[in-house]
């Protein structure tokens, strides 16, 4: 019998690293430390950061730095914004893990799914032909090949360079 092995997720178990103080993990405009965030890439108006409890590897957030759970209240710069940073990290994740698709999709509100209800923000999960198999159906497991410290390096990276290129 091999383990599976997935460090982080005790911190959420037992609650600690997830609510503590109430904190929104979003609301990071001030904050510094990117890389103890898991953010890769800021822009204007919003931010991409990795999932600290991934469904895949490379899975991903955009999120505005405003703090709402209303889409109608982002002004069109956040949108668009918020877009462009999408097609940036679908960019990313296709050069560096050889995405083959994607789903995005955003809950909003508690009883839609949001983990974080109160500030809005999308999901970007890559995808791969035959990534789906029976660990999710029959144990409520995820298999994620490689820790987020190592997926941080090569993702923090690689949006330094699509970025720059984007901008040539």
């Amino acid at each position: 019998m091999k383990q599976l092995w997935a460090p982080w997720r005790m911190s959420y178990i037992l609650n600690n690293d997830h609510q503590r103080d109430q904190e929104c993990v979003f609301c990071v405009k001030e904050r510094t430390g990117d890389e103890e965030l898991l953010i890769l890439h800021r822009s204007s108006y919003a931010f991409v950061i990795m999932n600290k409890y991934p469904y895949s590897n490379g899975h991903l957030m955009i999120a505005p730095y405003r703090h709402t759970a209303d889409i109608s209240e982002l002004g069109p710069d956040e949108v668009l914004d918020m877009h462009h940073l999408t097609v940036l990290a679908r960019n990313v994740l296709i050069k560096c893990c050889a995405a083959q698709g994607f789903n995005v999709g955003m809950n909003w509100g508690q009883i839609a799914g949001a983990g974080v209800a109160d500030h809005l923000h999308l999901h970007l999960v890559p995808r791969w032909i035959g990534d789906t198999n029976f660990m999710p159906v029959f144990a409520d497991v995820r298999v994620i090949p490689q820790h987020l410290n190592e997926t941080y390096r090569l993702l923090k990276s690689a949006f330094a360079a699509v970025a720059a290129q984007a901008t040539e």
